[in-house]
C-alpha cells in the first residue's frame, strides 16, 4: 500500500490556539458568505461552520461597516462558547480599515492579504507595508495569498518581457505560474524586511485549474519553508467543484505538501455553507491523514438490491454519526476512527461487515429476510422484522459506549443490551458468541 509521503518540513505558525505547519495536523478552513456588516448573521454562520468542523473561519472585511462589526462578531461568538479563530480577508482598502478600526485589527487572529489587490504602482508596496506594520504591532500572523485572477500586473508584465527576450522563451502559462510563485516569495521577504517574523507567514498561490495548481505548489514548496494554504480557487458547483478540488489537493497532500486547506465550493442558492467543511474533512480522512467522524462503508447497489432500505439506512446512519460525533468525541476518545458498514446483499455484505468495527448485511433481492450483524469481525446476532434500523442504531450506541468508553467493572452496555428484549426474543437469532467487556465477540 502506498502511504502519503512525510510532511514537508516547515516553520510553524500559530493562529490563535491553532498551529499551522510542520508536525501540526492539517487544518480545515472555511469562509463565510454573509455580509460582515450584519454581525448576527455572520456570527451565526461562523458558529455553524465551526460546529461542522472548521478550525479557522475567514470573514470578508471589505468596508467601514464590516470592519466596525468584527469586534462585535467576536464578542457574539465568545458568548456562545465558539472560540474558532477569525481570519480577516482584505482587498484594496485593508490598510485603511486596519488603521481606522484598531479593535478589528486586535480581535482578528490572522490577516489575509492579496498583494495584487493592495494598490497600484508605488502605492502597492507602501500600502502592503502599512498592513504588515499593523500585523507586527498586534503580533498577528499573515497569509500572503496570491491569485492568478488578481496577479500583480507590473510583475507579470516584467516577467513576460524578460521571457520574450530569451533565446527559447517559455510558454505564457509557464511564465504566469512562475509569476505566482515569485509574487508570493517576494512579498514574504518584503514582510520580513518590514519586521514580521518569518514564523508569522503563511503562503498561498491559488489558481482554478488542477494541473496548474499542482505545478505551482510543487514549485512553491521546493523554494520556501513557510506553511502552505491549499485550495483550488473558484472550484465550481456541486460534483465539479468537489472532484476538481479533490483531484488537485489529493496529489499535493500525497506528496506531503499542504498545511491547511479550504474547499472553495460555489453553494447552491440557499445551500448549506458547511458542505465545504465536510468535503475538506472527507479528503483528509479518506487519505488517512486525519480522522473527524466515524465512516460508513456502503455498497453502491445493483440488481440484487432492488429495495432502497439499505440506502435509506446508510444515509440515516451517516447523518446520525455526524450529529453524534461532537458529543461522542468528548466522552469516547478514538470514536472518530470507527468504521461502520451498511451493506445491501450477501455478495460483499458479510465480508465488509466483518472488516468494519460494526456492520450489518441487509438482505438483497431473493435473499432470506434477515440481517446478520458483525462486531469486530464476529457475527453476533441476526436482526429480523420491521425494527431493523432502530435495533441496529441501539446496538451501535451500545458498542460505542462499550468499546470507547471508560473501563467499567460492571457488565458492559452491549452485553446488557443483548440480554434484553427484543434482542433475546424469538424474532432474533443470537449466535453462541459471547461479548466480553472489551466489546469484541469471542466464540465459546
Amino acid at each position: 500500500m502506498n502511504f502519503p509521503s512525510a510532511r514537508r518540513v516547515t516553520r510553524q505558525v500559530k493562529v490563535g490556539a491553532v498551529c499551522l505547519g510542520n508536525d501540526a495536523p492539517i487544518v480545515v478552513q472555511a469562509m463565510t458568505n454573509t455580509d460582515t456588516a450584519d454581525a448576527h448573521a455572520t456570527a451565526a454562520q461562523v458558529e455553524s461552520l465551526a460546529r461542522a468542523g472548521a478550525e479557522l473561519v475567514r470573514i470578508t472585511v471589505n468596508g467601514h461597516e464590516a470592519a466596525a462589526q468584527v469586534a462585535n462578531i467576536r464578542e457574539l461568538l465568545d458568548r456562545r462558547g465558539i472560540d474558532v479563530p477569525l481570519v480577516g480577508d482584505f482587498h484594496f482598502n485593508g490598510h485603511r480599515l486596519l488603521a481606522t478600526y484598531p479593535e478589528c485589527a486586535r480581535v482578528l487572529a490572522k490577516y489575509r492579504i492579496n498583494p495584487g489587490n493592495v494598490g497600484k504602482g508605488a502605492r502597492r508596496d507602501e500600502q502592503f507595508c502599512q498592513m504588515i506594520e499593523i500585523a507586527c504591532r498586534h503580533d498577528k500572523p499573515v497569509r500572503i495569498g496570491v491569485n492568478w485572477g488578481s496577479l500583480d500586473p507590473d510583475l507579470l508584465a516584467r516577467m513576460m518581457d524578460a521571457n520574450a527576450a530569451l533565446p527559447a522563451p517559455l510558454a505564457s502559462d509557464a511564465v504566469m505560474r512562475e509569476a505566482l510563485v515569485v509574487s508570493a516569495l517576494e512579498n514574504a521577504q518584503r514582510a520580513i524586511d518590514v519586521g514580521l517574523p518569518a514564523d508569522h507567514i503563511v503562503l498561498s498561490a491559488k489558481v482554478s485549474q488542477v494541473q496548474d495548481l499542482i505545478a505551482v505548489y510543487r514549485n512553491l514548496a521546493a523554494r520556501c519553508d513557510f506553511p502552505l494554504h491549499l485550495g483550488l480557487t473558484e472550484a465550481g458547483m456541486g460534483s465539479k467543484g468537489i472532484v476538481a478540488s479533490t483531484a488537485a489537493l489529493a496529489v499535493l497532500l500525497q506528496e506531503g505538501i499542504g498545511d491547511t486547506l479550504r474547499i472553495s465550493l460555489t453553494p447552491e442558492p440557499g445551500g448549506e455553507r458547511a458542505k465545504e467543511v465536510q468535503v475538506a474533512q472527507q479528503i483528509l480522512q479518506t487519505m488517512g491523514l486525519r480522522a473527524f467522524t466515524p465512516q460508513v462503508v456502503a455498497c453502491p447497489g445493483c440488481g440484487r438490491t432492488t429495495s432502497t432500505f439499505f440506502q435509506a439506512l446508510a444515509q440515516q446512519i451517516e447523518a446520525y454519526l455526524r450529529e453524534q460525533t461532537p458529543v461522542w468525541r468528548t466522552h469516547y476518545p478514538g470514536v472518530e476512527r470507527m468504521q461502520v458498514a451498511v451493506m445491501g446483499c450477501v455478495v460483499n455484505g458479510p465480508g465488509e461487515s466483518r472488516l468494519a468495527n460494526i456492520g450489518i448485511s441487509l438482505p438483497g433481492a431473493g435473499e432470506h429476510p434477515s440481517a446478520p450483524v458483525f462486531i469486530d469481525g464476529e457475527k453476533i446476532l441476526t436482526l429480523k422484522g420491521s425494527g431493523i434500523a432502530q435495533d441496529f442504531i441501539r446496538l451501535l450506541e451500545a458498542y460505542v459506549h462499550t468499546r470507547y468508553g471508560p473501563c467499567d467493572p460492571q457488565p458492559n452496555r452491549l452485553a446488557q443490551l443483548l440480554a434484553t428484549p427484543p434482542f433475546n426474543s424469538t424474532g432474533l437469532i443470537v449466535t453462541s458468541t459471547q461479548v466480553d467487556n472489551t466489546g469484541r465477540g469471542h466464540d465459546e
